[in-house]
């Protein structure tokens, strides 16, 4: 086997969802797994003396190759039907690929195409989702079909999420973008006694685009990556006919996203671990990083940026997946995101009630004793925030006030409740944003 030794180069694809008992049920005759780590290895071309299947993968730089095409291939079927901001290209085409390796992250954001009516939001979801890792778009899905279904999920019109009755519905999509969020129900199984009620558990971790006009509340909103879409006058895209599927660029990407998804080098668990102790040792402990991994250099990257918390969580999965797919890519997708983020933050900053309130605060000069009633009318005429519904009152003032504890004191006076301001915790707050 000596002339055979460079088809022995070994790709692992852990955590194999063919593994049975110590054999591969997609390759039972040649595939081989290690019973203990349920590691499978493949090799390129041939069968080696281990008697492992012959199959596509050769070393993971010419999987990096099969995923950049995938990724150009991606980009141009995307220009060929949908009419997209130039910066929103990178973050859509990562984003499909993404589908393919979403089990490997601790969370993977979701895609939201926000639009007026006729700018071809519809068409954009459709043609995302057939790209993606076992796409589907539905209408109106109800809880059962979110948490017993799998793969990517595509949801059209989903102005309905928000609707009152659907609050079930919209916690159990506010935790499907984070790995081990699951959900239990009970159901009856027959036994030698009769019938008793057993635990049924789903794992509801899974890709999710989502598309409408009126735009998403503020929790599943945080959860998303947003694409703004304007209606389009390139006369030969909107004309087009919706028949990418047949289309010979669209039927090779799809094979080559599920050839590389195969056999794809595992995300390390050690990324997360690396980068916590990158970012411990950078603000912490206040010293040089000097652990050098593979990917310090994409944490330095990533910590230019000034991404936090959900941010990160959103950002690492694509960015990381950039990272490998080549350099020229990282680029694109870094300077979209950055852009993205920049915007949301401002977007954020000028609509988020809370901090707009301690905007509000941040600029007051007295610090003495004023009334709840008071405060609320100073923000509303902060902020011009039409309050025909009478949001804004004292019971939310004093519930944001203590939410924000931007209260140093508090006490109950015949005309209502009066509150002290802590002016300087609001101004060491408002730099955050």
């Amino acid at each position: 086997m000596e002339e055979n030794k460079e088809f022995l180069e070994e790709a692992i694809c852990k955590n194999c969802e063919y593994y049975e008992n110590g054999r591969c049920k997609n390759r039972p005759e040649k595939s081989l797994i290690d019973v203990e780590t349920k590691e499978h290895t493949y090799v390129y071309e041939e069968v080696n003396e281990n008697n492992h299947c012959s199959y596509f993968t050769k070393k993971d730089e010419n999987i990096n190759g099969m995923l950049y095409e995938a990724y150009l291939n991606i980009i141009d079927i995307l220009k060929k039907y949908c009419d997209l901001s130039k910066d929103d290209y990178p973050i859509v085409a990562t984003w499909i690929v993404g589908t393919y390796y979403h089990e490997q992250f601790e969370s993977f954001p979701y895609l939201f195409l926000n639009a007026m009516k006729g700018s071809g939001k519809t068409r954009t979801l459709k043609l995302i989702t057939d790209l993606s890792f076992e796409g589907e778009i539905l209408l109106q899905p109800t809880e059962a079909v979110i948490f017993r279904t799998k793969g990517t999920l595509g949801i059209d019109e989903s102005e309905g999420i928000i609707r009152k009755g659907m609050e079930n519905l919209r916690e159990l999509l506010n935790g499907c973008y984070k790995r081990g969020t699951k959900v239990k129900r009970m159901k009856n199984k027959k036994t030698i006694n009769g019938t008793e009620q057993v635990v049924e558990e789903f794992n509801i971790y899974r890709p999710l685009a989502l598309a409408n006009i009126n735009g998403m509340e503020d929790v599943l909103g945080d959860r998303c990556i947003n694409i703004v879409l304007e209606r389009s006058n390139n006369q030969g895209i909107i004309k087009l006919a919706e028949v990418w599927k047949d289309e010979k660029i669209f039927i090779d990407t799809k094979k080559l996203l599920n050839k590389c998804r195969k056999c794809m080098y595992d995300v390390p668990r050690k990324l997360y671990t690396d980068w916590n102790n990158y970012i411990y040792t950078t603000y912490i402990t206040n010293t040089t990083y000097t652990t050098y991994t593979t990917y310090t250099e994409l944490f330095k990257s990533l910590n230019l940026m000034d991404l936090t918390g959900r941010e990160v969580e959103l950002c690492l999965p694509l960015m990381f997946l950039a990272w490998k797919i080549s350099e020229k890519v990282y680029e694109n997708l870094h300077y979209s995101i950055k852009t993205y983020m920049e915007e949301r933050k401002q977007e954020q900053f000028n609509e988020s009630r809370d901090i707009m309130l301690i905007d509000m605060v941040s600029q007051e000069t007295e610090i003495s004793w004023i009334s709840v009633k008071d405060i609320v009318r100073r923000f509303l005429e902060f902020t011009q925030f039409d309050n025909k519904d009478n949001e804004i009152n004292p019971e939310w003032i004093g519930r944001a006030l203590k939410r924000l504890k931007l209260t140093k004191e508090k006490r109950r006076v015949a005309g209502g409740t009066q509150v002290r301001l802590d002016l300087q915790k609001a101004r060491d707050k408002i730099k955050q944003f």
